[in-house]
């Protein structure tokens, strides 16, 4: 019997890899999303466009799979989340709504939930050295923004749906995901993405700007270990969430230090300026993953950041009509 999944976001950045990822495993994928994957051609062996705060398109994109992954959301960096708090929670939770709604009348087997580690209560991440977060401290809730609030709405439906229908239900709470075919500018970028692109445009001798002082604290999940975690997930009987993330902190100081020794760029200097800079530490506790799973990510920030700042210096380059050589010099 044929395998088909359904990978709704596939022309975002993680559901495209997730595409190829399954498609590498044996299955059969369709793709949904409002977009085609901007960065290149899908491996989807059928893709749906439509908009996924629709009833009907979720049904469409749902019709025939065994299982869906539910990745599509409206979404961005600091950026993007700080300005549109209302659009941001109205189009996810229709999407969330409706997606999960037609896997169930679909008769998918299994459904995988995207959340995120903006579920995670503002008042537990205040320092730069915060403690890992575990994934008990979901609760008593207090994400900080609009996009951790229906992440967390889109949990509680998936277990309201496994309790009431008998779904199969599989939930990550990603951790700052990046990685190369990822949007790098534009206004919804995120901090890797974009401390690339501007260490790659910065001229010799320029300033490369940090929002806020630079001392506040991530880790960061290269896409590969993303993929990886999830397909993982998917096929394990943990039903609670998990988070799939890295356990290394850097300041973003430290991360922009990377990404220029990444470039080779030595002549570039840091300047902070305001911004919004999200919570002030935030970092992943891997204990349940390792548990659950018997795996943790494993490629080491250095490594990703490698290849993210030459594929992000390659587009940024071809933009401005320069060799992609003269941008890695």
């Amino acid at each position: 019997m044929t395998r088909r999944a359904l990978v709704t976001g596939a022309g975002g950045f993680i559901g495209s890899h997730l595409v190829t990822y399954l498609r590498s495993r044996g299955w059969w994928v369709r793709g949904a999303d409002l977009k085609r994957p901007e960065f290149g051609d899908s491996d989807a062996d059928d893709f749906v466009l439509g908009d996924l705060r629709e009833p009907d398109a979720c049904r469409r994109a749902c019709e025939g799979v065994t299982e869906v992954y539910a990745l599509a959301a409206d979404m961005g960096g600091m950026g993007f989340i700080s300005k549109d708090p209302a659009t941001i929670l109205r189009n996810n939770a229709l999407i969330n709504l409706h997606t999960i709604e037609a896997a169930r009348l679909a008769g998918a087997s299994r459904y995988f939930l995207a959340s995120s580690a903006c579920v995670y209560p503002e008042h537990v991440q205040t320092t730069p050295d915060v403690r890992p977060l575990r994934e008990s401290d979901a609760f008593p809730a207090g994400p900080q923004d609009s996009y951790g609030w229906e992440k967390l709405m889109a949990e509680r439906l998936g277990v309201y749906y496994a309790e009431q229908y008998g779904m199969d239900v599989r939930i990550a709470r990603y951790h700052n995901v990046y990685g190369p075919n990822g949007t790098y500018d534009g206004g919804r970028e995120k901090a890797p993405a974009a401390l690339c692109r501007k260490v790659a445009e910065a001229p010799p001798g320029g300033d490369v700007e940090i929002w806020g002082d630079g001392r506040q604290t991530r880790s960061f999940c290269y896409v590969d270990d993303c993929v990886e975690g999830t397909y993982r997930l998917m096929r394990s009987d943990h039903a609670e969430p998990v988070n799939i993330g890295s356990d290394r902190l850097v300041t973003i100081d430290d991360l922009a230090a990377l990404v220029m020794t990444a470039a080779g760029r030595d002549d570039v200097r840091l300047r902070h300026v305001s911004g919004p800079q999200g919570v002030r530490g935030r970092n992943s506790d891997n204990t349940l993953v390792h548990e659950v799973l018997g795996w943790t990510p494993e490629i080491p920030l250095e490594e990703g950041l490698r290849v993210t700042y030459r594929w992000i210096a390659d587009q940024a380059a071809a933009r401005r009509g320069v060799p992609a050589q003269t941008a890695l010099a």
